[in-house]
């Protein structure tokens, strides 16, 4: 049995359901872009792409100009960031036995919107974002460097996140995977084979208060 010092966390779509937010932004930046008309599920498969990236894919012109706009409305979305039900139980008690951090593609700035704006970041060791690395997710470079943060071997620690580039990222970094099954909910195509995930030694949460199970595995 494998005994794990740290649990790591993604935070779109593993701690924040951050979908609307993003989306319905985007469905109006790709409206005013090229008077088109996007259904949100024509969108979502830009769910899990970082921000620039979707940018790129479409083409814009101007697309630094472009992506600061998109941002912008993402920030004024009155719904805004939500945080998914059973974390508030989790992040406390899985805190008593083993350090936490986050691992994510946010900006810096996002991460203060979206995190620490609702007290999130209190349980965070440390926090590796956008700007924190040269190569992002599916590369290892940004769990490597939270491991170094946190000091600990990279297979000391499980990293919990809810798309194929986190579980790429925790392959190729030694890291166990543990996937939030909640994440892509109800999203075609997005969902991760939990058969596969369990066969290569990863571990499978089909809701938050599942992450509990990980008391099991404190050292």
């Amino acid at each position: 049995m494998k005994f794990f010092k740290a649990v790591i966390y993604d935070i779109d779509g593993t701690i924040l359901n951050t979908l609307n937010m993003n989306m319905y932004p985007l469905m109006r930046i790709i409206r005013e872009e090229t008077g088109e008309e996007w259904s949100f599920e024509r969108v979502l498969k830009f769910a899990a792409y970082p921000g620039m990236k979707v940018v790129e894919e479409l083409k814009f012109k101007n697309p630094e100009q472009v992506y600061a706009r998109w941002v912008k409305y993402v920030n004024e979305y009155e719904e805004g960031a939500v945080l998914y039900d059973g974390f508030e139980e989790v992040l406390p008690k899985l805190g008593e036995k083993f350090r936490q951090a986050v691992v994510s593609a946010k900006t810096r700035e996002q991460y203060e919107i979206d995190f620490c704006e609702k007290g999130l970041d209190r349980y965070m060791e440390t926090a590796v974002l956008a700007g924190d690395t040269r190569e992002h997710k599916p590369n290892p470079e940004p769990l490597l460097k939270c491991a170094e943060r946190l000091r600990i071997a990279p297979e000391e620690a499980v990293y919990v996140g809810d798309a194929r580039s986190d579980q790429e990222a925790a392959r190729r970094a030694g890291m166990t995977f543990g996937y939030a099954g909640w994440g892509n909910e109800g999203i075609p195509g997005m969902g991760l084979s939990e058969e596969q995930i369990l066969s290569e030694g990863g571990l499978v949460f089909r809701r938050p208060l599942d992450l509990l199970k990980l008391l099991e595995y404190a050292q």
